[in-house]
């Protein structure tokens, strides 16, 4: 069957029906301007309140944060737990710029290292070998569509006296052995930007178990007022020498995110049963593997869903990019996603004495020869468009894989 980029028929005739994202809800648009009319719009409001509460019902955790954004959480937990000049802070090699750079915010190290093959998260075994005197704290991220190896990373954590800072920006929803990530760690950080699974605009949230951290995590994020203050009411002064920074949301967001949230169940568990189907049919694809779901999800969550080719086995002259290519002719909702590993990507401005290096090779080669992704919305495709999107990997594998 001749392929669509040398000419054929496209797979997708009329184009892949992937939904837009983030949904919109007319009752909660009426809502908005229910709010915008009521003249209060920030400073601990009444639905930033509510949010926390039900967020931290939601995942289990004792407390939730709303912040500006998902990066600032990252900083603002790293200071709750005294992360500062002089120390390290482990993060995976495959990830957004954010993980890493929001470290250095705290004038410490970002240190990287290596991912799994199969999850693609952080390799617990590269992990512990990165470890030194001057590590404070590890940041695994549950990447696309998996879960890092909590079980081992805390038993590591546990052993050496670190901090755990769960990267949750992908992770919406995702339970791991009954828990919801972000509780497993010291604290979990999560963003609403406009692409993620809830998705306010902007946004961010940490969750943590650990009350005394909450405090401090809700001070130094609301110009130094206590945890839910009211205004006016400064609560005390904060302590001398806790520099405190205004990363405080809008009622706006959290209205748009309570509505989303009472459907993320629904919805999650549609993205995980047709990421099965599609893992289950995919993986027979000689030459394509999915990425493997974390070892002991209760309901994984779904950011990205990530496939990656054998690139060893292809034709001559055939690599990623020509095959992505090929997808893509055929009307496939595929790309390469961030397209580099964090310390390579156009807006990484970390100069190399700023971080270091301590393995990257397995994240390397899937990055650049093996791996492709489909953004959330295509894991909320009809039957009939999730059958088209395996024949394209069935026709352009069947073409370019050598077997």
């Amino acid at each position: 069957m001749k392929l669509a980029i040398d000419g054929g028929s496209k797979v997708f005739e009329q184009g892949a029906p992937v939904p837009v994202w983030p949904p919109v809800y007319p009752e909660t648009a009426e809502k908005l301007k229910e709010l915008y009319l009521g003249h209060r719009w920030s400073f601990y409001g009444p639905l930033e309140v509510e949010f926390n509460e039900r967020f931290a019902e939601f995942t289990g955790a004792r407390k939730s944060v709303m912040m500006a954004n998902g990066t600032v959480t990252l900083e603002m937990a790293l200071q709750a737990m005294g992360v500062g000049p002089g120390d390290e802070v482990i993060v995976p090699a495959h990830t957004w710029i954010a993980t890493g750079e929001a470290v250095y915010y705290r004038g410490a190290v970002p240190v990287v290292v290596d991912v799994e093959p199969d999850t693609l998260c952080l390799d617990p075994e590269k992990l512990e070998e990165a470890i030194t005197p001057k590590t404070k704290c590890i940041i695994p991220v549950h990447l696309f569509g998996s879960m890092a190896d909590m079980d081992r990373i805390m038993e590591i954590a546990r052993r050496h006296g670190l901090r755990v800072l769960e990267d949750c920006a992908h992770s919406h929803g995702g339970f791991w052995d009954g828990r919801h990530t972000g509780t497993i760690g010291d604290v979990g950080s999560f963003s609403f930007q406009e692409s993620k699974i809830l998705a306010s605009g902007e946004g961010g949230a940490c969750i943590t178990n650990d009350e005394e951290l909450a405090v401090v995590m809700g001070r130094i994020s609301h110009i130094g007022y206590q945890y839910g203050a009211k205004r006016g009411e400064a609560g005390g002064r904060p302590p001398m020498g806790e520099i405190c920074h205004n990363y405080r949301v809008t009622d706006f967001q959290a209205l748009i995110l309570l509505s989303q949230l009472e459907r993320l169940m629904e919805d999650s568990r549609l993205r995980a049963k047709n990421a099965e189907y599609l893992r289950e049919r995919l993986n027979r694809i000689p030459g394509v593997r999915v990425q493997a779901a974390g070892r002991k999800a209760t309901l994984q969550s779904y950011y990205l869903f990530a496939v990656m080719i054998d690139h060893t086995r292809l034709k001559p002259g055939v690599d990623l990019a020509k095959v992505v290519a090929a997808l893509q002719a055929e009307g496939c909702p595929v790309g390469k996603g961030w397209g580099d590993v964090m310390y390579k990507q156009i807006r990484w401005t970390l100069t190399p004495d700023m971080y270091r290096i301590a393995s990257s090779a397995v994240a390397e080669e899937v990055v650049y020869k093996r791996l492709m992704v489909s953004d959330l919305m295509a894991l909320m495709m009809p039957q009939e468009a999730l059958d088209l999107y395996v024949k394209c990997f069935e026709k352009v594998m069947g073409e370019y894989y050598a077997g």
